[in-house]
């Protein structure tokens, strides 16, 4: 039986490579950092950990590095390492000039300059103490230096761990890992203070692709990393905030769905036809329960060959990364801008998420996907479903019941214009089917661990009602507790349709009336 890669137990990726029995690396961790650890210095005992959920067994530590969970974070001078970035810095400027070298070159050139500033460290490390460092502390602190300086210092390796889904950060010194399986632990300082991990934030956000403000003026920010990771940054909390999401997984399938145990193979069946069918669904969920791995594999039953177009305020579904599975995709970011302001209020150079919709008319999309409801661009949701059928989106919501709710409050925020029964009515009128995911985080057998178990709850159709609701719910999916949704009742009104898209009626009629039994 294979393993969902959303749900694997934490146990799974310790090391059993072995130099001898009882030998020093016996029961190596692998670290979560991609540092390498010295090999001649004698290990260091690990520190009091305070878990906030079970720990494995203790286990033992590779030499010069403390064990925090299961990541390993080996001995570095990160004040030496902030010296030699701010050197490389320096000489990296020097050279470049007034030079727009890009990304990959300034790398580059940024290496060799690493690369000559150890070297001549090393020399004088010499002079100091007699003794040269190890090639595998010169890795270390290279790959330290590289990090300060192109990418996120010390949080680096923990984004660049597969098992790592979020990293929660409330001041420099308070950091919590959330492994993919639910667990989470706490790790040392990621910075040396607060100004020092702001000026970090600082200077993603003044390089990044779409380029954001940080300051205090703009306490927001909300980006995506080189890697696709998203980071959202607050520097008008008790604390300098920051959470940082990793998409593990971007391509994903129904297939896939099924395997890991979020839908059964029938509702798998049913979702495949109603995007066939075009029909317009919104997937709800609470926070970190799955819905863009959903809405993802969702997409992948658009045929190839059909234009898409995706509109987000930070890219997260990246369909535009996948063309074997989508030939054409205009993938929307929404801009900030910056500078003076227009007369609208809005700052020069930005691009908000209407107004690309508004542009995407001429771009013969035959699908559209609208990322994220969190306010008043549920109109913009309303304005796709109108205008071209089959359009998916999502939002967060405790269930499919409070999903419509949520929905027709966001349209109300638009304005007083906005009544809740203009409202309700357009959301009746214009979305099909709402999709809810669930996320529980099941006990391991020995109560050590969790492992989180992700699945369709429930599914409802949506249908124009009488007033004063506005619309109507058929459950078509109905919960089970703790498990996937079974079939109930299909409304009449989509039956012709599915079966059009090639769905089994008389399967999930079948499964329903089985349901149904005592």
């Amino acid at each position: 039986m294979s393993t969902d890669p959303l749900d694997l137990p934490i146990f799974t990726d310790l090391d059993a490579d072995t130099e001898e029995p009882g030998g020093r690396e016996e029961g190596r961790v692998r670290s979560a950092f991609r540092y390498p650890a010295p090999a001649e210095t004698s290990p260091a005992p690990a520190p009091p950990l305070r878990l906030l959920r079970p720990a494995p067994a203790q286990l033992p530590a590779p030499v010069s590095s403390r064990v925090v969970g299961l990541v390993v974070i080996p001995d570095v001078d990160w004040e030496l390492v902030a010296r030699m970035r701010t050197e490389v810095a320096r000489r990296l400027a020097e050279q470049i000039g007034e030079s727009r070298p890009d990304r990959e070159a300034e790398q580059a050139e940024g290496a060799a300059i690493i690369r000559q500033v150890l070297e001549e460290d090393t020399a004088e490390e010499i002079v100091r103490v007699g003794q040269a460092r190890s090639l595998a502390e010169h890795e270390v602190l290279a790959k330290a230096v590289s990090d300060a300086m192109f990418g996120l210092g010390r949080i680096q390796p923990l984004v660049d761990d597969d098992r790592v889904e979020n990293i929660m950060i409330a001041g420099f010194n308070r950091v919590l890992v959330e492994l993919a399986d639910g667990t989470l632990w706490e790790i040392p300082a990621i910075a040396e203070s607060d100004a020092e991990l702001a000026e970090l934030l600082e200077r993603l956000a003044s390089r990044s692709e779409n380029p954001r403000s940080f300051t205090p003026a703009s306490p927001s920010l909300h980006l995506v990393l080189p890697g696709g990771e998203r980071l959202a940054g607050a520097r008008d909390t008790a604390r300098l905030s920051v959470v940082i999401r990793r998409h593990r997984i971007r391509k994903v399938s129904l297939d896939d769905l099924v395997e890991w145990g979020t839908i059964s193979p029938t509702l798998a069946g049913f979702l495949a036809a109603a995007v066939k069918a075009r029909l317009c669904i919104v997937v709800s969920g609470e926070q970190g329960a799955g819905k863009t791995t959903t809405l993802r594999a969702l997409c992948a039953q658009i045929p190839r060959l059909e234009p898409v177009g995706t509109f987000e305020s930070e890219y997260e579904l990246f369909l535009h990364e996948l063309p074997e599975q989508h030939a054409i995709v205009h993938a929307w970011e929404s801009r900030e801008g910056s500078g003076e302001r227009l007369p609208d209020g809005q700052l020069a150079g930005s691009r908000t998420t209407a107004q690309q919709i508004i542009d995407s008319f001429r771009f013969n999309l035959g699908r559209q996907i609208l990322g994220e409801i969190r306010g008043e661009e549920v109109w913009s949701m309303v304005k796709l479903m109108e205008s071209g059928s089959g359009s998916i989106s999502t939002t967060h919501a405790g269930s499919a019941e409070q999903t419509m709710r949520k929905l027709v409050t966001c349209a109300m925020e638009a304005g007083p214009q906005v009544s809740q029964d203009l409202a309700s009515t357009k959301l009746g009128e214009t979305v099909d089917l709402v999709v809810h995911i669930a996320c529980d985080v099941v006990p391991g057998p020995d109560g050590s661990a969790g492992r989180k178990h992700r699945y369709v709850q429930e599914v409802l159709a949506v249908s124009p009602g009488e007033r004063p609701r506005g619309y109507a719910t058929t459950t078509v999916f109905a919960r089970v507790p703790g498990a996937c949704a079974v079939p109930d009742t299909i409304p009449e009104e989509l039956r012709g349709k599915l079966a059009a898209a090639g769905f089994d009626l008389a399967g999930f009629e079948a499964e329903a009336a089985q349901s149904r039994l005592p």
